[in-house]
Order: C-alpha cells, then sequence, then structure tokens
C-alpha cells in the first residue's frame, strides 16, 4: 500500500505514535528492516537535555485495552539522540518523524536544529497532559503554538508537524494557528487527560495522573481529526484508540492521510506486531476486518496483595524476601512487585510457592526493599513474558550471576535433568544453594576462591563443556541470567561447544511498564525483553 508523504512514496500508510514501542534506535531499525506496512516511524520525544521521567509504576491499565500512563518525557537529551540516529539505516520508502519538545521557544528551536540533520520531519510535541511546563501547557494557547512553529520553521529545512492535544474547546483554531506558523503538517491526537486510576486504595501511576490512550479515545481522536480536516487541507497523521481497519478507515473517512496504532500494541511480541501489521494492511486491500484478532485484550495489569513474612538479608546488600502466598508463575516468566510511595520494579519469582524474591541493593527501590519491615503489605502484576520450554530431553545448563539464580532455578526445578551453575564475586553473596541442590547438579564459582572453585563461572562452565562428549553437548539448552558482562561471557564459551539454537538468555535490561509499549527494554538487535523474552534465543 503505497502512500505519498512530503515527497517521499512511502511503503505503507501506518506509524507508530511517538513513545510507543518505537522508542530505542534498535527498535526503529528492526521496523525499517522487517515492517514495510509502517511508512512513518516516529521517535519518542527529545528534550535539549536528558530526561529521566518518572518512576514507576509508569503504565496503568483501566478496562482491556484502555490505559492511562505518565512516563515524563524520558529521553537520553538531544545530542545523545542525534549521535544514536545518525546510526540508523533509513529506507528509501519511509519517512523517519522526530518528536521533539521543549519548555520555551528557545529550547525547541535548539532541538530542531539539533535533530533535524538526522530527521526527515520534526513532530512537534505541544500535548503531552502530564509534564508540568511543556507539551499541552503551549499547545492550548493559539498564539504560542504559532510562535512554536514559526521559529522552528525559520531554522529548519524539512517539514514540520505539531502533534495537537485534544485537551481543548477548540482543536480547529490551534490548527489554524498552527498552519498560520508555517506548519506543514498535524499529528492529531496525543492523549486525553490527564486521567486517574487507583488500586487498593492507592494511585497506581508515581506521577498520580497521566495520559489516557487506547481504544476508548476512539471518538475523540476521530472527532478531532474531522475537525482538523475541515479546518485545514495540510497532511494529517490520526491517532487515537486505533485497533482495528474499520478503525483505520474511519480515520481516513475523517480525513488522516497518515493512521498511527499504538496502544493497540499492548503484550505483543515483535514477531506478532509484524503479523498484525501486515494483517492490517491486508484488510485495507480486501475490505476486510481481521487484525483486530490479533490484538491481545486479555493482558492483565492488576495488582494482587501479598504480605511479606520474612525479610532475610543474605549480606550488605542482598536480601531475600518471602511473602505469605504462592503466586502462579511459570519458569522464565515475571513479576512487578509495586510498594505505594515507593515504586514498582520486575523480579523473577525466586520460589512460586510461598512466593519469594532475591533483591540486590542497585537503586532507589531495592535500597527501600532492603530493610521493608515483616507485615508491609504489598502488590504484585502478573505474570509477564514468555515461559521456558526446553525440547522433549534436553538437559538443562543454567547459568547465574547476581538475582539471576531466581530466573533459572525454577525451570531447573520443575524440568528436571539440570546442573546449575552460580557465580559471585565472594561467598558471602551466594544464596539459595542448599535448595538448588535438592533438585540439581550444582557447580560454585567465586572471584576471590573463597567457595568452590576460584574464578569465574563462565571458566568453570568452560570445564564442564570439555569434560562431555559430542552427543551430550547436542542434547543441552542454556538458560544465563545475570548481569550483561557475565552472560555475553558465558554465551561466548557456549558458542564454542554448541549451536545458537541451543542458547537463551535474559540481561538485567531495564524494564519499565513490562507489556512491551514503552520501549525501555530494548536490545541490541531490536526485541524487548518483557514480551520477546525475557529469555531470548541467541
Amino acid at each position: 500500500m503505497s502512500t505519498q508523504f512530503f515527497g517521499k512514496t512511502l511503503s505503507g500508510p501506518f506509524t507508530i505514535p511517538s513513545g510507543i514501542v518505537s522508542t530505542a534506535v534498535p527498535i526503529i531499525q528492526y521496523i525499517f528492516d522487517h515492517m514495510p506496512e509502517v511508512g512513518v516511524l516516529t521517535t519518542k520525544s527529545i528534550g535539549l537535555e536528558p530526561r529521566a521521567g518518572y518512576r514507576e509504576p509508569i503504565l496503568s491499565q483501566y478496562a482491556p485495552g484502555c490505559f492511562v500512563n505518565a512516563v515524563g518525557l524520558t529521553n537520553p537529551g538531544a545530542h545523545k539522540s542525534a549521535e544514536l540516529m545518525a546510526q540508523l539505516r533509513v529506507p528509501e520508502d519511509r519517512f523517519l518523524l522526530t518528536s521533539i519538545f521543549g519548555g520555551s521557544i528557545a529550547e525547541f528551536v535548539e532541538v530542531a536544529k539539533i535533530m533535524a540533520p538526522v530527521s526527515d520531519g520534526l513532530e512537534l510535541n505541544l500535548s503531552c497532559p502530564h509534564a508540568k511546563g511543556y507539551g499541552m501547557a503551549m499547545g492550548q494557547d493559539p498564539d504560542m503554538v504559532r510562535e512554536i512553529v514559526s521559529a522552528v520553521k525559520a531554522v529548519v529545512d524539512i517539514p514540520v508537524i505539531p502533534k495537537l492535544t485534544p485537551n481543548t474547546p477548540d482543536i480547529a483554531m490551534i490548527a489554524r494557528a498552527a498552519e498560520a506558523g508555517g506548519a506543514d503538517g498535524f499529528c492529531a491526537v496525543n492523549t486525553v487527560g490527564p486521567g486517574y486510576t487507583s488500586s487498593h486504595g492507592q494511585p497506581v501511576l508515581s506521577n498520580g495522573a497521566g495520559g489516557m490512550s487506547g481504544k476508548g479515545i476512539l471518538p475523540i481522536g476521530l472527532k478531532c481529526v474531522k475537525e482538523v480536516r475541515e479546518a485545514s487541507a495540510l497532511p494529517i497523521i490520526g491517532c487515537g484508540g486505533v485497533s482495528s481497519a474499520d478503525d483505520v478507515r474511519a480515520f481516513t473517512d475523517a480525513g488522516a492521510n497518515i493512521v498511527g496504532v499504538g496502544s493497540a500494541l499492548i503484550g505483543l511480541t515483535t514477531d506478532e506486531i509484524g503479523d498484525y501489521f501486515r494483517t492490517l494492511s491486508a484488510d485495507m486491500e480486501s475490505n476486510s476486518n481481521r487484525a483486530e484478532s490479533h490484538i491481545r485484550y486479555d493482558v492483565d495489569m492488576s495488582f494482587s496483595a501479598v504480605t511479606l513474612v520474612k525479610n532475610e538479608r543474605v549480606c550488605e546488600d542482598i536480601t531475600l524476601l518471602t511473602f505469605d502466598r504462592k503466586i502462579n508463575i511459570q519458569a522464565g516468566e515475571f513479576i512487578f512487585l509495586w510498594v505505594p510511595g515507593v515504586g514498582e520494579k520486575p523480579f523473577s519469582a525466586l520460589t512460586d510457592d510461598p512466593f519469594s524474591l532475591v533483591v540486590i541493593d542497585v537503586g532507589q527501590f531495592t535500597h527501600a526493599l532492603m530493610d521493608l519491615p515483616e507485615g508491609t503489605e504489598c502488590y504484585v502484576r502478573g505474570p509477564h513474558g514468555i515461559p521456558v520450554d526446553p525440547p522433549e530431553g534436553a538437559k538443562i545448563m543454567a547459568v547465574a550471576g547476581g538475582t539471576g539464580l531466581a530466573a533459572v532455578y525454577q525451570a531447573a526445578r520443575d524440568f528436571g535433568n539440570a546442573e546449575v551453575f552460580a557465580g559471585a564475586r565472594t561467598g558471602e553473596r551466594l544464596y539459595f544453594l542448599a535448595e538448588c541442590q535438592q533438585i540439581a547438579d550444582v557447580h560454585v564459582a567465586t572471584d576471590d576462591g573463597s567457595v568452590g572453585y576460584h574464578g569465574l563461572v563462565t571458566e568453570l562452565l568452560r570445564q564442564r563443556l570439555q569434560e562431555m562428549t559430542a552427543d551430550e553437548r547436542d542434547k543441552l539448552v542454556f538458560y544465563n541470567c545475570g548481569p550483561e558482562p557475565m552472560v555475553h561471557a558465558a554465551v561466548a564459551v557456549q558458542r564454542e561447544f554448541c549451536r545458537d539454537d541451543q542458547i537463551y538468555s535474559a540481561i538485567d535490561y531495564l524494564t519499565k511498564c513490562g507489556v512491551g509499549l514503552c520501549g525501555a527494554c530494548a536490545t541490541p538487535d531490536g526485541r524487548r525483553l518483557c514480551v520477546d523474552g525475557p529469555f531470548l534465543s541467541a
């Protein structure tokens, strides 16, 4: 489905709105390489300086397909973003639309000058509903919109497309002001709101409130696009609640030239997103409506209460937390632990019955868990991720460092015929070894030699693989989990003796939403750890 857009003949009429999925350069490159239906690639919003954004939780689901989010304009800053985006290989039939924001006209101009050389067009975020001083605060003022657009147009020679807020009584007036400032087109609309969700009497989002997206805002998105089209003949990127081909047709009928699909991609693996867009494109060609059958309306982000019954310190910066009940989780899946007012982070469950986990003090949230009082009520959501599925008759070789033992213990326990390789800097940092020895052959390595083999766990792994016959090695499946350097070293050793399709690894990448939307857990090859993993094939 070719589409004309600012001088380019695009391979497809779709985009993924800013801030959803295509938020990291490896993901963008993967979509360029594998999903031609997505003709316009929209980046996350980029500001002048690095911005950490809000603490988790950043995403809440209030009904199937309906969400409230407050990410907080997380980005590495304009200079770093331009450096990363310069590495992209953009096909001739794609359009790279870079979303930018600023707290003033001068900031917008500066970011625009930095990002324009690596972009096909600039989307001006004039519509974020939850970041104070940014976005919607500017986008509701027609004079400010005109001034920002005019100032950016004066310093760049690529299309400038303001993203309009639905949170205004007269979006047509804002569109006319933007056009008067020289806008080349529009994106309509950003999230609605702000909105609020709660669970167990507590606000879910760390920011308290956030922008509403998903299926519930479809009528608002359509109304806004229709009003913008009546006010202007410029190209429009229409988005807001799209999940089906019928929704795309409705946006096209309302006046959209490009249609964005965002929140509907929740929970979909990278391959499933590709399948979805192929079906959506086929639907548009054949006047059918099958693509929505790919949407994951079964994703559950609700929280269940658990009570801490034991906080057992292993060493200064490692503790084991045990809770009062069982949780339903399969080997390889993960959960989120939420402590209202403190935050939320993902963990592999060390055990499922009773639910327990291991915590290393690496940041604000995990530091708070070090001394979490027994009797504290916490909340769990999940499980998320894809369970491990070793081949019939395979022998499991689990390699763990840090908290990685939690990710592999249940696989060794549930599937049997396993060997566990546990590594640590010192013996005092080892935990749960007696339990592992009950279900698997355990090999221990410490950097200082205080327990087990004196050296790296990967050296111990190499020794064991050298002892095995070729037939024995052919039946192995590896599950590696731990810090990135350890995992890479383990994979390098395993490749000396075995095939890539025998190797699966989970690296401690930053994971925020856990359901595939925010893209924070992007891997170097463009997969997302939370939905494509956490154990990814080599």
